[in-house]
C-alpha cells in the first residue's frame, strides 16, 4: 500500500503506543484521524506533532464503550477527509482482575472496549475500507498465548481480538487485509516498579524491553510491505513469546 495521502483511524492516539503510530503514518504522509475519550490535551500535542511531522491530523473524541458513538466515530472521520484506508484498533483498557476479583460490570466493561469496539468499528467501516482495498490492524497482546490469570477480563479480551482477526480477515477477503500486531513490552504500564520491569526484561530474549515506536514500526511496515499478509498474528515482542 502507498500510504502518502492515506487517511488513517488510530484509536486511542492520545497518547504512548497510538500516539507513536499516529506519528509513524504521518511521516510517512497519512491523514491521521486521532482518537480519544478524555485525554484532549494529550491528543491534541499528537496532532501537532503529526503536522509537524509532515502529515495532516485531526482530534475525534467518542467514548467507545458505547456502541453507537464508536460507529459514529467512523461516520465523523469520513467526513471529514471523505474516505477512510486503514482502521487501527490500538484502545484498550488494562485493569487488574482476579477470579475472586471478578465482577459483571468490570468484564463487560473491558469487553466493551478492547473487544466490542474493534468490531463496532470495522462493520461501521467496511464499505469504505473494501472501496480503499484497505487495512485493518488490531493491536493484540502476545501474553494472550500464556495468559495471566491477575488480568482475567483483558487476557480473554485480546485472545478474542486475536480470533476476530482471523474472522475478519476471511469474511473481508480479497478486498481489505486484516492483521493483528501482538506485543510483549512495549510501553510500562505506570504502576510497574523498576523491580518488575527488571524481572520481565530478564525473560526476554533480546534482552530489552521494546518501545512504542518499535510497535509503530511494525504497523508501518504492515501497511507499506503487507499485500499479501492477511489473518495473521504477528508478535512484537523481542522474541518473549519462545519461552
Amino acid at each position: 500500500m502507498h500510504l502518502a495521502e492515506r487517511v488513517v483511524l488510530v484509536s486511542g492516539a492520545a497518547r504512548r503506543v497510538g500516539r507513536a503510530i499516529a506519528l509513524r503514518l504521518a511521516e510517512a504522509g497519512c491523514r491521521v484521524a486521532v482518537h480519544c475519550r478524555t485525554s484532549t490535551d494529550d491528543a491534541a500535542e499528537t496532532v501537532e506533532r503529526c503536522r509537524a511531522a509532515g502529515g495532516s491530523a485531526e482530534v475525534f473524541r467518542a467514548d467507545l464503550e458505547d456502541p453507537t458513538a464508536a460507529a459514529g466515530l467512523v461516520r465523523a472521520v469520513q467526513t471529514r477527509f471523505g474516505r477512510l484506508d486503514v482502521l487501527v484498533n490500538n484502545a484498550s483498557v488494562f485493569k487488574p482482575m482476579t477470579v475472586e476479583q471478578f465482577t459483571v460490570a468490570d468484564w463487560e466493561r473491558t469487553l466493551r472496549i478492547n473487544l466490542t469496539a474493534p468490531m463496532v468499528l470495522a462493520h461501521a467501516a467496511r464499505e469504505a475500507l473494501r472501496q480503499a482495498r484497505g487495512r485493518i490492524i488490531n493491536l493484540c497482546d502476545v501474553a494472550a498465548q500464556r495468559p495471566w490469570p491477575d488480568h482475567l477480563a483483558y487476557m480473554v479480551s485480546k485472545g478474542g481480538l486475536e480470533t476476530l482477526t482471523r474472522v475478519l480477515a476471511r469474511a473481508l477477503a480479497p478486498e481489505v487485509n486484516v492483521v493483528g500486531i501482538a506485543p510483549g513490552v512495549a510501553a510500562w504500564p505506570d504502576h510497574y516498579d523498576p523491580a518488575t520491569r527488571e524481572r520481565l526484561t530478564a525473560k526476554i530474549p533480546l534482552g530489552r524491553a521494546g518501545t512504542p515506536e518499535d510497535i509503530a514500526a511494525a504497523v508501518h511496515f504492515v501497511l507499506s510491505e503487507g499485500d499479501y499478509l492477511t489473518g495473521l498474528i504477528l508478535p512484537v515482542d523481542g522474541g518473549r513469546h519462545l519461552v
